[in-house]
């Protein structure tokens, strides 16, 4: 179908456009990725940090938690070990998991349940991925929120599920041992 006056091929330009700056979003967002599924069989989780920004107790907890839990679903990894877990130390290949909380606002169910424009919780964390030795793999940003319905703290189960995304695209899944 032919627009008259050549609309269609400005509409065509304008959408090549907007899919050409959408497609070096996502590649500048993925810039620190690496370039192949990292190997490891191993993964110690730290605590979350929160040192600029003020996040409450329950939502640091409950971020960790999370975390540990989703990346144990991956099964990117053959050990999954928690902060100061003494046998992590003996794994050859452990990769370290370091997250800081970069943005936090806490919104209110409440108005969530009210109006669907106001009272949204965010949170957003810079997460690092580091060898045994402290080298930094990759880094990269990952937010949770909760929008719509829901309890605050189910921004730190969105969150845990987009760190487990990040996992899944970027580690290789864990082969089983022979017997």
């Amino acid at each position: 179908m032919k627009l008259a006056n050549g609309r269609g091929r400005i509409v065509g330009s304008i959408a090549a456009v907007a899919l050409g700056f959408g497609f070096a979003a996502v590649l500048a967002a993925r810039a620190d990725a690496p370039p192949t599924p990292v190997h490891a069989s191993a993964i110690q989780i730290e605590q979350i940090q929160s040192e600029d920004v003020k996040l409450p107790a329950e939502f640091q907890m409950s971020m960790y938690e999370h975390v540990v839990e989703e990346i144990g679903k991956t099964k990117r990894f053959a050990h999954v070990y928690r902060d100061g877990d003494r046998d992590a130390a003996s794994a050859p290949d452990l990769v370290t998991l370091h997250c800081t909380v970069t943005g936090f606002k806490q919104g209110s169910a409440m108005e969530r349940q009210v109006t669907t424009v106001a009272g949204a919780t965010s949170i957003t964390v810079h997460l690092e991925f580091t060898d045994k030795n402290g080298q930094k793999l990759f880094q990269n940003d990952v937010k949770g929120n909760v929008r719509f319905f829901g309890e605050n703290l189910r921004a730190t189960y969105n969150f845990s599920k987009q760190v487990a995304g990040v996992v899944r695209q970027d580690f290789a899944a864990v082969t089983p041992a022979k017997k």
